[in-house]
Formats: structure tokens, sequence, C-alpha cells
């Protein structure tokens, strides 16, 4: 008796400190491992095995006591035939089938299944050695109770690891995103900080955790203050659940950016808040080009409507009866008006061309073609140009430059739009290069100014629509910016490229390359041995 109820002791003081321990274990793993040993030894069994339900409802082992993994499957008629009937009785015949493939012989067994709410998600196997040692209804009870405590053990334990998994997924999520990503706490101070963020504010993510967002981000109001402090976009009274902020922000390294901060709020049940996450983009490319096209808006209606003023004005003089004017008066009042016109119809043209190249509708004639004869046409155009301003054309193309295969009208434009800005940004007197030369199976074409020149950090975004370089000249020339937007597309759509190479104070030179007719030999190249031209080079020693 007295035996008995000291055996019932020790297996409740197991039960237990196993309990408290089962609790305290978050790796499902560990957690099975140490479930089978302690159900083993709780029954002073000899061997064990714990198998666990998949998403599909089957059972597999995941652990076991005294018995190698690479034994595992000589339980597996067990655990399907528990699968198949849970009520099944196992008696000392089941084990039958494991004899030949385990080191001991095992006789005795009892199955209990860990049961959670109700939810059945596994099953404990002890076994015994012994040939007269079955497990009898105290045990059952003993393992029953432990079963229990077991379940809710591994449940707890895979709800712990599937936020692990979710938490490491969200954070791979947030890490890996193009958009930077910051989370804020109920103070405003800055809790996660991804990869984009470093990049956008030059900030590491060690150094900005714990510092408050307007100190990290900074977005600044149109007149240079911080926006964060003036004006915190989560203090302001009456605001929802997600609000926007707009502004430029300075990096560590001086580089401005213009973000869009989307902020998603977090709220207790009085409305306080009590984090937020913020999606902040880099949207400073957007914010130029609607910038330029503001400013493009401003030019147009600058460009178009001085033309037409002028051609109204000398339109009306022409029309008075009253005014007595000379031949030689007439036919400068009617010069000026063609001149005027033809200008209104050269921007209309570049609009009309911005527009079917943005809609990708640029009709190509691709024939062959000598290039030498087509650059005469375009020098003789800007002749008079050129004579008032007293610049020369210095043309070197090669005789045996080979026919040009490309669309002639669309290249006759890209080659006008150069050479007049060459002659826009020459001095008076200056000296305007054109040349050709061919290599592997392309010819390479060049203008070649001695002007102003264009800053490096200008020189990535000449190209652009709208976009015109601002130096001293910008005010006193005409135009869009659009020249060299439509040349890069023509160049461009008939596989070619363009580029330009600048100084500041000794010129520029834009190339272009088109397919010729003839491919050459790789490597072949045709060129005029002056061909080469040093931009460093004082305009002087020309």
């Amino acid at each position: 008796m007295q035996e008995n109820i000291n055996e019932r002791l020790r297996q409740h003081e197991i039960l237990l400190h196993i309990s408290n321990v089962m609790t305290a274990q978050l790796d499902v793993s560990a957690l099975l491992t140490l479930i089978i040993n302690s159900a083993v030894d709780l029954l002073v069994g000899n061997a064990g095995v714990i198998a666990l339900r998949d998403e599909s409802g089957e059972l597999h082992i995941h652990a076991a006591a005294h018995i190698p993994q690479s034994q595992w499957s000589a339980f597996n008629t067990l655990v399907s035939r528990y699968n198949t009937n849970p009520n099944h009785v196992f008696s000392h015949e089941d084990l039958i089938d494991t004899r030949h493939l385990l080191p001991i012989t095992l006789r005795q067994m009892t199955a209990l299944a860990m049961t959670y709410h109700g939810t059945q998600i596994g099953v404990i196997f002890v076994f015994r050695a012994a040939v007269n040692v079955a497990f009898n209804n105290d045990e059952h009870v003993l393992l029953s109770a432990f079963a229990n405590q077991a379940a809710i053990a591994v449940t707890n334990a895979r709800l712990f690891q599937s936020l692990i998994r979710e938490k490491q997924h969200l954070a791979a999520i947030v890490e890996q995103s193009i958009d930077g990503v910051m989370i804020l706490d109920g103070r405003w101070r800055i809790t996660a900080f991804n990869r984009a963020m470093e990049l956008l504010t030059g900030w590491e993510r060690s150094e900005a955790s714990g510092r408050p967002c307007a100190e990290v981000v900074g977005i600044q109001t149109t007149t240079g203050d911080n926006l964060c402090r003036i004006d915190c976009p989560l203090q302001r009274p009456h605001i929802g659940n997600v609000v926007q902020a707009e502004g430029w922000i300075t990096a560590r390294d001086g580089r401005r950016r213009y973000i869009q901060n989307t902020y998603t709020i977090q709220r207790d049940t009085h409305g306080v808040m009590l984090g937020a996450i913020a999606n902040v983009r880099d949207i400073t490319q957007q914010k130029i080009e609607s910038e330029m096209q503001n400013t493009f808006i401003s030019v147009i209606s600058h460009e178009l409507k001085t033309p037409v003023s002028i051609i109204r004005g000398y339109a009306e003089i022409l029309s008075r009866p009253d005014m007595q004017l000379q031949t030689d008066q007439v036919h400068s009042f009617g010069q000026i008006i063609i001149e005027e016109a033809d200008r209104l119809t050269h921007e209309i043209n570049s609009l009309l061309e911005v527009s079917r190249i943005q809609l990708n509708a640029i009709p190509l004639e691709i024939t062959q073609w000598p290039f030498a004869p087509l650059i005469d046409q375009v020098t003789n155009r800007f002749h008079g140009q050129a004579q008032q301003q007293g610049i020369t054309f210095d043309i070197r193309i090669p005789s045996d430059l080979p026919d040009i295969q490309a669309d002639r009208e669309r290249t006759r434009l890209v080659c006008e739009n150069l050479i007049t800005n060459a002659i826009k940004y020459s001095p008076d007197g200056g000296l305007v290069r054109i040349q050709a030369r061919s290599d592997n199976g392309l010819a390479i074409i060049s203008v070649t100014d001695h002007g102003i020149g264009i800053p490096l950090e200008e020189q990535s975004r000449v190209f652009d629509r709208f976009y015109r370089v601002d130096n001293r000249l910008r005010r006193e020339t005409q135009g869009f910016g659009l020249g060299l937007f439509l040349a890069k597309m023509i160049v461009e759509a008939q596989h070619g490229q363009i580029w330009v190479e600048s100084r500041p104070n000794n010129g520029s030179r834009f190339s272009f390359s088109l397919p010729l007719a003839i491919a050459q030999v790789k490597g072949e190249s045709i060129d005029d041995e002056a061909v080469v031209i040093d931009l460093a080079k004082d305009k002087s020693n020309d």
C-alpha cells in the first residue's frame, strides 16, 4: 500500500515538474523530444514515439525515445493503424511486425491521444520490453493527463513558431521592399528601419533606431522648415488612420530627395496613437518632371505668344490705310512675318513630334543614302545665321564613308537640332565642327562647338523632355527644351545611341551612331586623322 502511494507521489511530482518545463519550452522539436522522453520515464517504459497530425490530418512520427531515427519506419504500421482507427485497442500482437526491424523486442504498449480543445493533434506511444508487465488503468489515467498537458504545450509552441515564421516573413518583405519602410512607436521614435530607408536617408538602422522620425527623415517645407517639427502629420487633429506628407529631405551625404510618406496609424480604443507604419517613396524624378512641365507651360506660353504678337503687330501696320510705307519697308515687314511664322511652325511641329513619340507612333522610312549631301543641305540652311555670328563650319567627312541605313528626314532633324544648338551656344567668330567616321558597322557622327559647355552634373539630363541647361544664355535663347529629347528618341528608334562630352568653358561635343548600309569588319574603322577633338584645348589653338 505504502509503495503504491509513494509511486503515485513520485509520478505526480514528475508530472508537475514536466508540465512546468514543457510550458517554458517553445521550440517544437526540443519540446517533442522532452515529451516522449518524459512519458517513457513517467511510465517506466523502454521506448516511445510521438506522432503529430499534419495539415492533411495524417499522422507522422516527429520524435522518439531510445529509438534511432533510422528505425522510426518500423512503427509506420502502428501509426497508420491508429490513424485509421483511433479507438483501436492495441496489444502485444500489434508489435509483432516491429520485432524483426528493431534490435530490442517490445512486448507491451499503450497509446494515448494528445487532444486540445476537442481536436486530436497527435498520439503518444510508450513501449515496454518486459513479458508480464502490462500497462494498467492507473498508468493510462496518468498518461492521459500528461498527454493533455503535452497537447497544450505543443499547440502553444506551434503557435509561437508560426508567429516567428510570420514575423520573419514580414521582416523579409519589409527588408526587400523597394520603398522605404519604418515603424514608429507611440512617441514617434523609430523601432524598425529597412535597407531602402538606409539608402534614402544615409542613416544606418542601428543609428536610426530609437531616434525621433523628425531627426532622421526631417521632411522640409517650401520655406526650408522641418515639417515634422512644426506640423507633424501624425499630430494633426481630426485625421484618419492613413495620412500623407510630401517634401524634400536631405540625406547625410548631402543628396536631396523628394519623398512621399504614407503613414498608417495604429490607435487604441480611445483613439490614442500606439504607433505607425510609414511607407516612404522616392518620387524625386516625378517631382522634377512635374516642375519641368510647369516650367514648360510657362515657356510655351511665352514662346508661342511672342511670334503671334509680332505677326499681329506687323500685320496691323501693313493693313492700316493711313500708313504710307516704302516698298523696302513692306518687304522687310513681310520678311519678319514669314520668319516668325516659320519659327511658330517649327515649335508646333516639335510639340507634335513629342506627342507622336509618346504614342509610339514615329513613322520611319529606312533607306540607304550618303551622309555628306545631307550635311551640305543642313549647313546651307543655317549659313545665313552662322554668317551673322561669324561662325565657321568645319566639315570633315571621309569620302569613302559607306552609305547610312536610316530614315533620312528624321536624321536630318537630329543634325539640325545639334547644329542649331552649336550655333546658339558658340561665341561670335567661333567654329562648329561636323565630322563622321565608321566603326564596326556604325556611322559615328559628331557636332562640336567651342561654347560655354555643360556642367558635368547636368550632362545626364540634357536629353530629358523640357530640360534646358541652366546658364547665362538660357534666357537669351529660345526653345522649349525638346530638341535633344527628340534627337534621342529618333536615334534610339533607329537602333542607335546619342551622347555628350563637355567641359565648362571648353565647348561640347554631341555624338550619335546609326547603322551603315554595308557592315564593316569588326575592328575596321574609316577615320580622319583630325577627328579626335580635345575638348580641353583652348579654342584659340584651332
